[in-house]
């Protein structure tokens, strides 16, 4: 999904334009992109919110699994999810090229995250150590 919203990003910043109406802060911005179109601003904007929500389910999944490393990356991915979106609704609300920047390499940031999380879970022994043990007859 992280991918998609990235290519989906780079592709409204190149090629959308946002209406001059939309700016006027972030809050603004986010709304105006969400439910006033163009499509492909709206549907990144979506992807986004949905982001975030799959980010605090993967960091509640790691806190109840008690595993440290994934924790730790998945409140990273978390808050720079978060800053993304944030960055997203700056630009939107502002059309300034650092913003979306930021919010670019915020999206990087959670990938490497989401990168050495399968790395770690697809080490042998680690997967097993996250499962309940099974009782043995």
């Amino acid at each position: 999904m992280l991918i998609v919203e990235l290519a989906l990003g780079i592709g409204v910043n190149l090629f959308v334009n946002v209406p001059a109406s939309y700016q006027g802060g972030m809050g603004k911005g986010f709304a105006d992109a969400l439910t006033k179109g163009p499509a492909a601003l709206a549907v990144h904007a979506g992807i986004g919110l949905l982001l975030i929500l799959a980010a605090i389910g993967l960091l509640v999944q790691a806190i109840l699994a008690r595993h440290t490393l994934m924790i730790a990356s998945a409140a990273v991915a978390l808050l720079t999810i978060v800053g993304a979106a944030n960055s997203g609704a700056s630009f939107v609300g502002s059309g300034k090229n650092a913003d979306s920047m930021v919010m670019a390499m915020l999206t990087v940031v959670a990938l490497l995250c989401g990168v050495l999380n399968l790395y770690v879970l697809g080490r042998p022994g680690v997967a097993g150590a996250l499962e309940s043990p099974t009782p043995t007859p």
